[in-house]
């Protein structure tokens, strides 16, 4: 039997990580795939986001993404839980939903508001840098990525700036 895959999009501190990591204690076996740790294990020539458009991010990401797809698919088929979770724009979302054809594939846009992005990234001590470097991209990113476009490419779009992360994840399991 198969497991289910789902990517978890939206901005940076929004809590992707966090989601991901309790949906997946619901289920007997779970595998977490951030693409950005995938991308920190690029040990000499990591090429990091900035807000000066960059072919080589642009491709690390994107090799980054395949890995996570093709992870994906190796532990779902193999019976885990798996999430995905990145910043992913709904055109992004091809990517992986051809590499995990014929698989249960959930896409959710967890979007609490910018103000609680803000401060849930400014609050977190999981990182190896200095979160307050992000909030420059967060405030970029938040307007360039509208809930209505997710909503209108089929993704679930969760407001949860009131909730917890353990009442996301019963919406996410209803």
């Amino acid at each position: 039997m198969t497991g289910p895959v789902w990517l978890i999009s939206g901005c940076p501190g929004v809590g992707k990580s966090s989601v991901s990591r309790a949906l997946l204690t619901r289920f007997p076996r779970g595998l977490h795939l951030p693409v950005d740790d995938l991308r920190e294990l690029v040990v000499s020539g990591i090429s990091h986001p900035s807000m000066t458009p960059n072919p080589e991010t642009d491709r690390q990401f994107r090799l980054a993404r395949q890995a996570a797809a093709h992870h994906a698919r190796l532990y779902a088929e193999a019976g885990f839980a798996v999430t995905v979770d990145d910043v992913l724009c709904p055109q992004d979302a091809a990517l992986f939903l051809a590499a995990l054809e014929g698989l249960e594939v959930h896409r959710v846009f967890l979007a609490p508001g910018l103000e609680v992005a803000q401060a849930r990234n400014a609050a977190r001590l999981t990182k190896a840098f200095e979160p307050a470097t992000l909030a420059p991209l967060i405030a970029a990113l938040y307007p360039a990525m509208p809930p209505e476009a997710y909503r209108e490419a089929g993704w679930t779009v969760l407001d949860t700036a009131e909730l917890t992360v353990e009442q996301t994840v019963d919406r996410l399991l209803r």
